[in-house]
């Protein structure tokens, strides 16, 4: 079994390509470095530094290598700076999948097409959200996913390629990018309380999530090309439980042994509700409890504190300045 991961050198990638080698696949990652770290890299993969909107790349990787799966995890995930990046966005999260999907009907040999889409599709929809809900995406980010998961039905009914589609939420855990500014707000947390700055929120706090942990995603992730059932499926996956982001703020400090202190910032445009009903992906996949929010948070505070320290992201090619957060238009003069 030869698999393909695409953002193997990020967070989800990288634990999704371990669960893939405990598995038994031989693992091709291609990363192009832009949000994830090589020595994030589980021992025994085969490393290919490059981006998936380079066609001719990708076909002669499918071509090399004749990957039987594929995970789709490549893509640039900043929810809400995805207002401000549309081109950046549709180009790197559509157009980078098309590039995929195209290789992987072309090549003949791909058994499952892994993607993992977002809560994002849902935008202010019914709680807790379900699969069989309409999609009505709210910004740029949940748009692109939605039209991937779109395009690889698509594909399936024209040429057969067969596909599972996840929709995690608010991952956390060991191997975050605990430097990036713009997504990831448990990372945000602990990075502000690390180097001594406030945490800041967006509004009042009052939205909320729930924030799921990495060793209750990637595994599933991973071994759901094993499952007949997930066959042409879409499985919302993550914790059951939401949360505020000011409680959330409060246990990110309590983790870390800190004494919050919080600096509100104007509102953003974002849905202010959301969390997911996951009983159809227990039922497939069998899967009994979560992990605690408080029990994940002290493990990754633990990793957190002797992490390796990174240069801060700040994300250059902002395209509509118009209405752009205060705190990242500063990050552009800073």
């Amino acid at each position: 079994m030869i698999s393909l991961v695409t953002g193997g050198c990020g967070f989800i990638g990288s634990h999704v390509a371990a669960h893939c080698r405990e598995l038994g696949h031989r693992v091709v990652v291609l990363d192009d470095l832009s949000g994830g770290f090589e020595d994030n890299l589980p021992s025994g993969v085969t490393f290919v530094r490059g981006s998936v909107t380079d066609e001719s790349l990708v076909t002669k990787l499918f071509k090399e290598y004749r990957f039987q799966y594929v995970y789709h995890l490549a893509a640039y995930a900043a929810e809400g700076l995805s207002h401000f990046i549309r081109c950046f966005n549709y180009e790197n999260n559509v157009i980078g999948s098309m590039v995929l999907i195209n290789a992987a009907v072309m090549s003949g040999t791909v058994e499952r097409f892994v993607f993992t889409s977002s809560i994002a599709v849902y935008g202010s929809n019914q709680l807790p959200m379900v699969e069989t809900l309409v999609p009505q995406p709210e910004d740029p980010y949940g748009i692109a996913k939605f039209t991937v998961e779109l395009d690889l039905h698509a594909a399936w009914k024209m040429f057969g390629l067969p596909y599972t589609i996840f929709r995690p939420h608010n991952v956390y855990g060991e191997n975050q990018n605990l430097w990036d500014r713009y997504r990831n707000v448990i990372g945000i947390f602990m990075t502000q309380l690390l180097t001594g700055q406030p945490m800041t929120i967006f509004g009042d706090g009052s939205q909320t999530r729930a924030f799921s942990y990495i060793t209750d995603v990637a595994p599933v992730i991973a071994r759901s090309v094993h499952v007949e059932a997930a066959k042409n499926e879409v499985f919302n996956i993550g914790a059951d439980t939401p949360c505020t982001v000011l409680e959330l703020a409060h246990e990110v400090a309590r983790a870390l042994g800190r004494t919050p202190i919080i600096q509100y910032l104007p509102p953003r445009h974002e849905v202010t509700h959301a969390y997911a009903s996951h009983e159809k992906v227990r039922k497939i996949f069998q899967i009994r409890d979560s992990t605690p929010l408080r029990d994940g948070l002290k493990r990754m505070a633990s990793w957190a504190i002797r992490a390796p320290r990174r240069p801060a992201t700040v994300f250059d090619q902002i395209e509509v300045t118009k209405k752009l957060p205060p705190n990242w238009a500063a990050l552009l003069k800073s």
